[in-house]
């Protein structure tokens, strides 16, 4: 069973109808026995980070996802949720994440040119680093998925799995053991979306 959580600030709906379009058990939760129960989790997000880090904390949601992150669980966080396993954020303020991957959360603003519109929305290519993770095993290089965002993933070079270009490379998609985040959202973008999300549903033991 796939558990996503639901804490208040995530594109539930499209995520469930995702899964049941592949085929897989999924239910939406905000209650810790069920995400423990699970057999792998997804922490989906929409917002701002000191919000929905705010959040978890308040329903004791984040000690239970670190901990099952640290069992071996495998673990995906989609856009938001994917910035809220970095150490932290500095998204209007510095703000604490989970710490589940090393690196930070830092303005697209810093790094690509000012003529580019903010927030970057739309399709764009994936680049797959050196080493193709297993997340990627039905999709090519140069396949499309669709980004919303305004805030990326930074000095997180060892967990990087694919980047995306806009005005510079920005991380797409990160993976240390078993946890692992796409920045865009695959439950919007199309069969690629799907073919990874199928992908993370069949993986097996400690390795997205």
């Amino acid at each position: 069973m796939i558990a996503i959580v639901d804490y208040g600030v995530g594109n539930l709906f499209s995520l469930k109808s995702s899964f049941a379009a592949i085929g897989a058990e999924a239910v939406v939760t905000g209650e810790a026995d069920v995400l423990r129960a699970a057999d792998k989790i997804i922490l989906p997000g929409v917002g701002a980070f000191g919000d929905a880090a705010d959040k978890l904390r308040a329903c004791g949601l984040d000690r239970v996802l670190v901990d099952e992150a640290r069992r071996g669980k495998p673990l995906m966080g989609i856009c938001l949720g994917m910035q809220l396993l970095f150490e932290k954020s500095f998204e209007y303020g510095e703000h604490a994440g989970l710490a589940l991957i090393p690196g930070e959360v830092r303005p697209i603003a810093e790094l690509i040119p000012p003529t580019l519109k903010i927030p970057h929305i739309g399709w764009n290519a994936l680049r797959f680093t050196e080493k193709k993770s297993p997340l990627f095993r039905g999709v090519k290089e140069g396949d499309c998925v669709y980004f919303v965002h305004s805030f990326y993933a930074a000095d997180c070079a060892a967990a990087v799995i694919a980047t995306a270009e806009y005005g510079a490379e920005l991380t797409a998609a990160v993976q240390l053991e078993n946890v692992c985040g796409c920045q865009f959202h695959p439950e919007k973008s199309g069969p690629v979306g799907l073919n990874i999300l199928r992908a993370f549903c069949e993986t097996e033991g400690t390795t997205c």
